[in-house]
């Protein structure tokens, strides 16, 4: 599951991480909220937007993950993008992550060639996956990079557009066709566009699991109960 930090109010993040894990949620990635989110279509961006003018920033949702593997079990990671952790402080940043307990970072426009010359080693010596996206339209030579290069588990965009969107039987045969390539050198997660027990289904044939995201993020703003809703909402999606 995928939702982002401090929404839809700023002190939300933790106990809904601890509700997912509770509600039997396989790993939570945490959105770390910026205000061009290119990726992302207008739920997220609406999140991040709310999250931001609620007073979030890596120093507040590092300050709220302190406890988190006191209450959470399951994998963490945070996604986001490369201006607010360079600002941060790249160095900074991984040792956070490291000391909070945070398994893994997506960072979409992260180019990999930078990453590997600059950043790797760090990452590396403090256990920080960094975890690389792919879209089923890449060629077979960029696929089998990626896989290769990623930590952890590639992330398999359902489609060349933003989030929020549906699945189409199209991109889905895109995606079997692109998983086939690289399924066997890396855990393969699909994302974008699953938002029901249906999605999830049609998307696990290619891979390990699905991400939703704009779905939940939609479950968030409207729940008045977090608890109850959220166990309602992973059980829908896993069946």
């Amino acid at each position: 599951m995928f939702f982002t930090a401090g929404h839809p109010l700023l002190k939300d993040t933790l106990p809904i991480v601890q509700y997912l894990d509770a509600a039997g949620a396989d790993m939570v990635e945490i959105g770390m909220p910026f205000s061009d989110p290119m990726a992302d279509g207008s739920t997220i961006q609406h999140s991040s937007k709310v999250a931001l003018q609620n007073g979030m920033s890596l120093e507040v949702l590092f300050n709220q993950l302190e406890q988190l593997r006191s209450h959470v079990t399951i994998p963490v990671v945070l996604m986001g993008y490369f201006n607010p952790v360079m600002k941060f402080g790249v160095e900074r940043f991984i040792s956070l992550c490291q000391k909070v307990g945070v398994d893994g970072v997506i960072i979409p426009d992260l180019p990999l060639d930078i990453f590997k010359e600059n950043y790797r080693e760090q990452f590396i010596r403090a256990n920080i996956h960094n975890i690389l996206l792919a879209t089923p339209t890449a060629c077979t030579e960029r696929l089998q990079l990626l896989a290769s290069e990623t930590q952890g588990f590639l992330y398999m965009v359902s489609s060349g557009s933003t989030t929020g969107g549906g699945l189409e039987p199209s991109r889905l045969v895109q995606v079997q066709a692109a998983t086939g390539d690289v399924g066997n050198r890396a855990p393969i997660l699909v994302g974008f566009g699953v938002k029901s027990h249906a999605d999830f289904d049609a998307v696990s044939q290619y891979g390990r699991g699905a991400v939703v995201g704009s779905a939940f993020v939609k479950l968030l703003e409207g729940s008045t109960n977090f608890k109850a809703d959220i166990e309602s909402f992973v059980k829908s999606i896993k069946g």
